[in-house]
């Protein structure tokens, strides 16, 4: 079996950073997929042909009966075999060495590293100015080496920290290189995909033709029909599609009435102007909104959004014809999750994903030409089809809506103040030259009332919580540190400029122990 680039296997073991060993080598233009150990067999890695393979790290131990492990035609395939941590161990159980636990040898946080033997080709540009901070996180240790290996690092708590059988190209760390507390991280792959013979032909520009050929092959005579929120994601698959296959591809936009100030004429002009592509704009605004009167709870809210859309998107479907093909905007995070080594159902996953649950309800097939590539990858490629490098930036947008940031009941009321408010703190955003800085950053309207002063009369009215958050990729975030001059400048804008508040919060919870969104 041919494959249009070179391709680089990551066996999950199950760590919670097997993602960034792929954002690591996606950066270095060198395309790899991940898969988890229990999936991988000596069948799989025939058909994949890799012409690398890393093992990542993994919470378990190889010390247990009946652990993970790799394939055993991995050590016979003849290509280069980094394992990290957990991998390590893998790769030395397997080979021939010990691997122990406990003994006062963990290591849990930042250590040095320093040089041990002779060079080391994995390891150019390491150790030149001294040991090498790295960050540990490990239970078990090497014990023993397996034949052939010798030592090329080590730490205070690590005696066997780096080690290599380079005459097989065989390499192991103790350590997790693709953390940026090890600061070195990025030189260790990228010598080790130079030990691969990697070219880095893994480029946008690559990706689009594969892309649009195997759009071409799949969809054959057929029609697509695209939902398109607006954002980014779905707005990148509905260009490439549109330029695979053309008038055969249908997107529909249904515009739920939560959006945020102009959006909905936006996301219409755009792909109807520029983009000239076939749009169906649907106006269920008052539909959505009835239906959600009277509801508070958050759960029930995103149950009734998300049956409604898909029955107007079943009417809109039907009316134009119906289609073969439906397409989503899904990316590979989303595809990680869904075959975690724990076995997690991709069902869980795929519902809260765009329009997930229709292709079974319509009969339709999913065609999914995104679900190769991370997020900054998606915004890369939307600079290749041509997208405005506005739109391109443009934060997270829940699919809710402003639902999700209207805590209680959501009114038309409550609605047109927040997009108000939101539209302020946008802009004073952007003028401070700061939302390029931010991963999301959105203005909520809080289930209360407060009392105020305005022209020496009492006011009571209502009060917005304003949310920024620095993240990498939605898991994990932090508030962002705004300037107390930011904030009283903004506040007070928001409060001489929106009709119906009179207070103004900045929200400084972590997500963990919150969330994002208000709801």
């Amino acid at each position: 079996m041919t494959h249009p680039h070179q391709r680089l296997l990551i066996i999950d073991f199950g760590s919670q950073v097997t993602q960034l060993i792929a954002r690591r080598l996606r950066e270095l233009n060198v395309y790899c997929e991940i898969h988890p150990c229990n999936r991988v067999d000596d069948g799989f890695l025939a058909d994949f042909a890799p012409q690398a393979v890393i093992l990542s790290g993994g919470p378990d131990s190889v010390t247990r009966p009946g652990s993970p492990r790799a394939p055993a035609a991995l050590w016979t395939l003849g290509v280069p075999v980094l394992g990290i941590c957990y991998g390590q161990q893998a790769m030395m159980e397997a080979l021939g060495g010990r691997v122990e636990s406990g003994h006062g040898t963990a290591e849990f946080g930042r250590a040095l590293v320093n040089a041990a033997g002779g060079p080391l080709d994995l390891l150019e540009g390491w150790f030149d100015a001294g040991p090498e901070q790295v960050w540990m996180s490990h239970g078990d240790h090497v014990s023993r080496l397996a034949p052939g290996f010798a030592v090329y690092g080590t730490s205070a708590n690590a005696p066997y920290a780096i080690t290599a059988d380079p005459a097989r190209r065989f390499y192991a760390v103790q350590f997790h290189p693709e953390v940026h507390h090890t600061p070195a991280g990025a030189r260790l792959y990228a010598n080790f995909v130079r030990l691969g013979g990697f070219s880095g032909d893994w480029t946008m520009g690559a990706y689009r033709e594969d892309m649009i050929a195997r759009i071409r092959d799949q969809v054959g005579t057929g029609r697509v029909l695209m939902a398109l929120s607006g954002g980014v994601d779905s707005s990148v698959a509905a260009v490439l599609l549109h330029e695979a296959i053309g008038e055969r591809l249908t997107c529909v936009f249904v515009d739920h009435g939560l959006m945020r100030l102009n959006e909905a004429d936006e996301v219409v002009g755009m792909f109807r102007g520029a983009f000239n592509l076939p749009l169906v704009h649907v106006d269920a605004a008052d539909r959505f909104l009835d239906a959600l009167a009277g509801v508070s709870d958050p759960e029930v809210k995103r149950k009734t959004i998300g049956r409604l859309f898909i029955e107007v998107f079943e009417a809109e479907a039907a009316r134009i014809g119906g289609a073969e093909f439906l397409g989503q905007g899904t990316l590979y995070p989303d595809v990680i999750e869904s075959v975690s080594i724990s076995g997690g159902p991709s069902v869980t996953i795929k519902s809260h994903h765009n329009v997930g649950g229709l292709p079974e309800k319509m009969g339709m097939k999913l065609i999914e030409p995104l679900r190769a590539l991370f997020k900054d990858e998606v915004r890369a490629l939307g600079r290749e089809l041509g997208l405005p490098e506005p739109f391109i930036r443009r934060h997270p947008f829940p699919g809710p809506g402003l639902a999700v940031r209207c805590p209680g009941e959501v009114t038309r009321e409550k609605l047109d103040i927040l997009r108000a408010a939101d539209a302020v703190y946008l802009d004073q955003i952007r003028r401070h030259g700061l939302y390029d800085e931010i991963w999301q950053a959105f203005a909520a309207i809080l289930p209360m009332r407060t009392v105020g002063v305005m022209g020496d009369g009492r006011t009571y009215d209502h009060a917005v919580s304003l949310r920024a958050v620095t993240s990498v990729d939605g898991m994990t975030a932090d508030y962002y540190p705004f300037s107390h001059d930011f904030l009283s400048e903004t506040a007070t804008r928001i409060i001489n400029e929106v009709k119906g508040v009179n207070r103004v919060f900045y929200d400084v919870t972590s997500k963990p122990p919150g969330t994002i969104e208000l709801e």
